[in-house]
């Protein structure tokens, strides 16, 4: 009797293990799908951002960023900003650009420590909105890496719209 029920438990242990195996190579065929579309449409992946419904791709192509289903043209972008838990550590504004901004660093600098579970968000100002790429709390600097390459880029792309 003992030895059925082992061998059932072990059946069992495999089967989860080849559903969880499977789900994973799914998930993985998923993404390289989604990935190639966004090439074919000539768009380069900055950021892939955790979300509750997935991954969120943060894009750029020639003339916009794109956000999920949100483009961001960047001939409207007027200032960018990191922000850690809503209070900006990092900004760039467009020099005529007469809105209000709340901070005015230039750099944004590594943090070796981390600031292991703070909150990390990228601001862009557009002509019409405020937009907020959530980049997460994720531990090891994975939250903090995905704000900087994505302000980053917004940066370059506004410097060299606004020139």
């Amino acid at each position: 009797m003992r030895d059925v029920v082992a061998a059932l438990l072990a059946a069992m242990l495999i089967l989860v293990s080849l559903s969880l195996a499977t789900s994973l190579h799914w998930d993985r065929l998923r993404r390289n799908r989604r990935r190639g579309e966004m090439a074919s449409r000539g768009q380069t992946i900055l950021a892939e951002i955790p979300a509750e419904t997935g991954l969120k791709f943060f894009t750029e192509d020639a003339g916009a960023f794109h956000y999920g289903d949100l483009t961001i043209q960047k001939k409207t972008i007027r200032a960018v900003q990191v922000l850690i838990n809503g209070i900006p550590i990092a900004s760039s504004v467009v020099p005529s650009y007469t809105g209000v901004i709340t901070a005015s660093l230039d750099i944004l600098e590594n943090r070796p420590d981390g600031l292991a579970r703070d909150r990390w968000d990228v601001s862009i100002e557009t002509e019409a909105e405020t937009i907020l790429i959530q980049c997460g709390a994720i531990r090891e600097r994975i939250s903090q890496e995905l704000a900087r390459r994505i302000f980053g880029a917004v940066k370059i792309a506004m410097e060299s719209e606004h020139r």
